[in-house]
């Protein structure tokens, strides 16, 4: 073969060689490209659009930052359907997951009567084994307690400790009631058996919150019965007022409450919502007779049960009064019935009505002075005024006359009772009106007085009531605070001082009358955490200090116990020589030292100690022990 043919073939072959290469990589280029966007389309149709997609090659390269690990797999798999999966390679990272949230702990607890059920999440470095031992000494033995507590090892949220402390200290005082517990919060639902009680446990919950404590209270009372139904409205020169005011619903007293502004009433003013109203159109009728006393210009309306009886002012406009009261008869519902009054104008130059009047004086005395009809009405009175005042101290300067009106002797026993119901003020009674004033320490005493006067005369009566609420008289709100009976108890001796016989815990000198002083005190402050502390010189053995101030601590407390004070909540403690108040060096000052001291239990003071410091108390005083027994044989 020539040399020349040679060199040809050669050069096909490379030109061949060289279009095959070409050809190679074109085919190998159109593929990553189809590749790429087949995979890319893939992932965005699947809601993958955080990751991107690389070609190199045959190879399809994944970049990005997947949100989990769950959406980086769920990537790689779309990849893998659309090419090979051996020719997928995996760049992508995951977005670091944040930290995990500590749960909102909280806990509710129910009590009834018959047990306590515990629910909720709660740390689990809270002492459980104590909060449920509190519980179940709290419920009794007969009763049932269920535990359905669950934990959490987060921290303890900070509030946490108080808000649980807060909540069984009012689960004491709360028979039937339901606590939500959070950190910082606590939301109270109780039911009471009385009005009076609901307020006290008010009162008392108020005083015990910590600082900084949110409480929320919904503590309800059974609603009173009132028989008759009463509302008796005035308008008159003296202005508009409610004699009683009583509703069915909360929302028919905002009813008659707007009506009564309407109508003039000033001031703040509410209505006794209870249970009799006859109707349940009970604040339609209301509403309408007072719109009816506004229209006259003056007069009274008086709803009792059905009765609706209006009376206008002496001298009114007849015409005005007939078209009124016929529209108000006319409007009423079908069950309530209308007795219109139009009192005749007064003559010029009459005398004045007879009167009895009865008085009430704020330090008890009770005087009856007046016109009664005969004898027997007289000692009646008398005796009814003992009966009622429970007292002898009954002061009588009364006359017999004759030509008093035949139901007057009603009138007059009527004025006694109504007078029961004040602190102190006096009752006028005459033949055609009746005046009490005073002051009570019963916020609905002058709805109560109505709705007498209205059973005993009739609900055309005339007579006026005029009593105020003065928080002083009330026996519930005017109980002192924890503040006010330390500072009493502080006041009783600051002059003198609880003394023992030396070296001993026996009571000595003036301290039982002290402690009369004390008791008389602690028992007009009920349901208070006070401690008893014990104090000593520092002569003698540490050990030996701190056991006698205990038990001189002890001492008061049983002695306090004996003169009946409630002391459930009392703690005593013996400090033995702490906390000197004065100079150990002189004898004054050790006899200042040796001491009685009243405070009051805050939460923070309430804790009970760890097991460490349980098992350090027992060691102390186990050494204290072999002390005093080295001590009596030498």
């Amino acid at each position: 073969m020539r040399l020349s043919e040679l060199f040809v073939r050669l050069g096909a072959f490379a030109v061949a060689a060289i279009i095959c290469v070409f050809g190679a990589n074109f085919a190998v280029a159109t593929v990553e490209d189809r590749s790429v966007k087949a995979v890319q389309a893939a992932l965005i149709t699947n809601g993958h659009d955080f990751a991107t997609v690389l070609g190199d090659g045959l190879q399809v390269i994944l970049e990005g930052e997947a949100p989990t690990e769950a959406n980086r797999f769920r990537a790689i798999s779309t990849a893998g359907s659309m090419v090979d999966a051996s020719r997928v390679i995996d760049n992508m990272s995951v977005t670091p997951s944040e930290a995990l949230q500590a749960p909102e702990f909280s806990m509710e607890i129910l009590r009834n009567d018959s047990g306590i059920s515990l629910i909720g999440l709660i740390p689990a470095a809270t002492d459980r084994e104590a909060l449920t031992e509190t519980l179940a000494d709290l419920a009794g033995q007969d009763a049932n307690f269920a535990d359905f507590l669950e934990t959490a090892d987060y921290d303890v949220p900070a509030g946490w400790d108080n808000s649980v402390d807060f909540a069984l200290r009012a689960l004491e005082q709360l028979p039937r009631s339901k606590i939500s517990v959070r950190a910082g919060r606590v939301a109270v639902e109780a039911i009471s058996d009385s009005a009076e009680e609901k307020a006290r446990f008010e009162n008392d919950l108020r005083r015990i919150t910590p600082q900084g404590q949110l409480v929320t209270l919904d503590i309800m009372a059974p609603r009173q019965v009132v028989s008759p139904f009463v509302t008796r409205f005035i308008k008159d020169a003296d202005g508009a007022r409610f004699d009683s005011c009583v509703a069915d619903t909360p929302a028919a007293e905002r009813r008659i409450v707007a009506a009564g502004q309407a109508a003039g009433v000033e001031g703040r003013m509410g209505c006794t919502v209870a249970l009799g109203a006859p109707s349940a159109r009970w604040a339609d009728t209301v509403t309408m007779a007072l719109e009816a006393v506004d229209e006259l210009g003056a007069g009274t309306v008086t709803i009792s049960d059905t009765q609706v009886t209006l009376v206008a002012q002496p001298g009114a406009v007849e015409g005005l009064f007939d078209r009124v009261a016929g529209e108000l008869e006319n409007a009423l519902p079908e069950s309530f019935a209308l007795e219109a009054v139009l009192p005749a104008a007064p003559t010029p130059g009459n005398e004045g009505p007879p009167q009895f009047i009865a008085t009430l004086s704020p330090e008890g005395l009770v005087q009856l002075r007046g016109r009664v009809s005969d004898e027997l009405l007289n000692t009646t009175a008398e005796n009814f005024a003992r009966a009622k005042f429970g007292s002898n101290d009954i002061s009588m300067a009364t006359r017999v006359v004759d030509g008093l009106p035949r139901e007057w002797a009603v009138r007059v026993l009527a004025g006694v009772e109504a007078l029961s119901s004040l602190s102190n003020g006096s009752v006028t009674v005459e033949p055609e009106n009746m005046i009490v004033r005073g002051n009570s320490g019963i916020e609905d005493a002058g709805g109560i007085i109505s709705r007498l006067l209205i059973d005993k005369l009739g609900s055309t009566a005339d007579f006026q009531v005029d009593v105020t609420y003065v928080e002083a008289l009330d026996p519930i709100a005017a109980l002192p605070t924890e503040e006010e009976c330390l500072a009493q108890i502080t006041a009783a001796t600051s002059s003198r001082k609880i003394t023992f016989d030396p070296g001993s815990a026996n009571i000595a000198g003036e301290g039982a009358s002290i402690l009369d002083d004390i008791a008389e005190i602690l028992q007009r402050c009920p349901d208070k955490r006070i401690e008893v502390a014990g104090y000593t010189d520092s002569q003698g053995s540490e050990s030996g200090n701190q056991r006698l101030s205990q038990q001189r601590a002890d001492a008061v407390l049983d002695a306090l116990r004996i003169r009946r004070v409630p002391v459930a909540a009392f703690r005593a403690v013996g400090y033995g020589e702490e906390n000197p108040i004065a100079d150990n060096e002189t004898e004054e000052g050790r006899e200042a030292n040796r001491r009685i001291e009243f405070t009051l239990i805050t939460s923070e003071s309430t804790e009970e100690p760890t097991a460490l410091e349980q098992i350090e108390a027992e060691a102390a005083a186990a050494d204290a022990a072999e002390d005093d027994a080295e001590e009596a044989s030498e």
